[in-house]
């Protein structure tokens, strides 16, 4: 007796990269199409960011990357981190996220950096992309200064896109542009204060301030903080859309000192405007506040957790 058909297994179909990406073809015409698989994309961090960049990227038909990580999936990260699965826990974060990219396209030219990104492999990391997403920790201070200056000095395009609270800070800097250092005036600063020029910096009109329920989970002293999936879908699918528009040089880009911030839970969008970056006196002023607002906190939360 013959098994039913139902019962074979069925071959794999061999992979075609037209067929595979054809429905992105009316928002793209194919030779556009064709201009993306020819592209490279570098992308620190592939927590829950960055996992998510590497996804939406390979899906949008992005022929190679340079993907870089040094840490491993664990159950805190099962929130919002596209490779954190019990399957994956305690593997590389980088690898696991390779073997999902290609499990797209399995045509991807794909080079991992399983040590992170630093100055012995900064030059490597960025040869021959088209293109920096940031998805570096919140916390990787002086990492994240390196990579967007050697971006500026490159002339490679970056784009930071800060999941926060149920929305997304996004600014983008371009070659000739405003650089990064130039906007956030982090460098000399202590962790501390990087930490409130970053984040005030990235969205100065605060939208997802108004809704936290518990500030007592910010903890800067010890690089926690609260986070949603829903942030991280929002910040791919923001990246990639302004990567998409300056790989093929068409739609208007933004760039510092203007960015977008928009907040899905409020329903609000601000396109923000910070001449001078942090030093823009408004800008101060904002930064003093929350200097003693979020220094308060601090001891406040500090108090609770020694109590505890």
């Amino acid at each position: 007796m013959k098994p039913s058909s139902q019962n074979q297994t069925q071959p794999a179909p061999a992979f075609d990269y037209e067929l595979a990406f054809s429905r992105n073809l009316g928002w793209f015409t194919e030779a556009e199409q064709g201009q993306l698989r020819g592209k490279k994309v570098a992308i620190a961090g592939m927590g829950g960011v960055g996992g998510a960049h590497l996804l939406t990227l390979t899906r949008l038909g992005i022929g190679a990357f340079h993907i870089a990580d040094f840490d491993q999936f664990d159950l805190p990260n099962m929130n919002r981190q596209a490779g954190a699965m019990l399957s994956t826990l305690g593997k590389d974060k980088a690898h696991v996220m390779q073997g999902m990219a290609k499990d797209i396209n399995p045509d991807l030219q794909i080079e991992v950096f399983p040590k992170g990104v630093g100055a012995g492999n900064m030059d490597a990391f960025l040869d021959g992309v088209d293109i920096y997403i940031d998805s570096l920790d919140f916390f990787a201070f002086d990492t994240r200064r390196a990579v967007f200056a050697a971006c500026h000095r490159k002339s490679i395009p970056a784009v930071t896109a800060a999941p926060l609270g149920m929305g997304i800070a996004v600014l983008t800097f371009l070659p000739g542009k405003m650089s990064f250092d130039d906007y956030f005036q982090m460098q000399g600063q202590s962790e501390f204060e990087q930490g409130i020029r970053f984040l005030l910096g990235l969205a100065p009109a605060r939208l997802h301030g108004t809704y936290l329920v518990d500030p007592s989970r910010v903890r800067l002293d010890l690089k926690k903080g609260p986070s949603t999936v829903m942030a991280c879908q929002l910040c791919a699918g923001v990246a990639a859309t302004e990567a998409a528009k300056i790989l093929l040089g068409r739609g208007k880009v933004v760039c510092a000192p203007r960015g977008i911030h928009y907040d899905a839970y409020r329903q609000e969008l601000k396109k923000t405007w910070l001449p001078g970056g942090n030093r823009n006196p408004l800008q101060k002023i904002k930064l003093a506040i929350a200097r003693r607002m979020l220094g308060q906190k601090l001891v406040n939360a500090g108090r609770q957790y020694e109590s505890a």
